[in-house]
């Protein structure tokens, strides 16, 4: 490389490094307050449809119950049937676990990212009743929400047992329950945030499955 490269090189990096960083984004404010009211009118839904079945969801109660004005639902909705379906498309959001190695404080992340999946996309509240439904509409919600999360959580585990940092016995189907449950009882007990849950059931559930 001659000098005169090495030169501009050098007064590039000078500027580069003078050149003010773009601000990540964030979301705006509007953004925030229409994801928020979103979330109440999904999970107020799915809580009227697991308590007292689909037919008592309509738009009127939905607004009733969650507190969002009836044409801020119709905005977003055609009709109870559509809002029905659009719930059932919303809901079957989920997370991967390839960032996640088999190490104790990636367990607490995995744990912490399982909470906040049943928080956005049902609420805890409706989360035991959609497990104990017999309601069709319901059950189609938790193949969409429980059991993808129940898949994801078993293949970091058999992935920590294939790497040899996990227990060779390890049922992961009884685990993913046990932490589901927790999680509930947790919240409902304790009304703690996702990451105190998340800390303490990693410091029962690492000894229990560490090689």
């Amino acid at each position: 490389m001659t000098r005169d490269m090495k030169k501009c090189e050098t007064a590039a990096a000078a500027i580069a490094s003078k050149m003010p960083k773009l601000p990540s984004p964030v979301k705006s404010r509007a953004a925030r307050m229409r994801e928020a009211t979103d979330r109440k009118i999904t999970q107020t839904t799915v809580q009227i449809a697991a308590s007292r079945g689909i037919g008592a969801v309509t738009i009127e109660e939905v607004a009733r119950r969650s507190g969002v004005a009836k044409t801020t639902i119709y905005r977003r909705y055609r009709n109870t049937e559509d809002l029905l379906h659009k719930v059932q498309i919303e809901a079957s959001g989920t997370f991967e676990v390839d960032e996640f190695g088999p190490t104790r404080d990636d367990l607490c992340r995995l744990l912490e990212r399982i909470a906040a999946a049943f928080n956005d996309e049902i609420g805890f509240k409706a989360v035991g009743l959609v497990m104990s439904s017999d309601n069709d509409y319901v059950k189609s919600l938790a193949n969409q929400v429980i059991t993808p999360a129940e898949q994801r959580f078993g293949d970091y585990i058999r992935r920590g047992m294939d790497a040899g940092a996990f227990r060779r016995d390890l049922n992961a189907r009884f685990l993913f329950s046990t932490v589901l449950g927790s999680m509930l009882a947790y919240k409902a007990l304790c009304h703690a945030q996702d990451a105190q849950w998340a800390e303490q059931m990693t410091a029962i559930l690492w000894p229990a499955i560490a090689a």
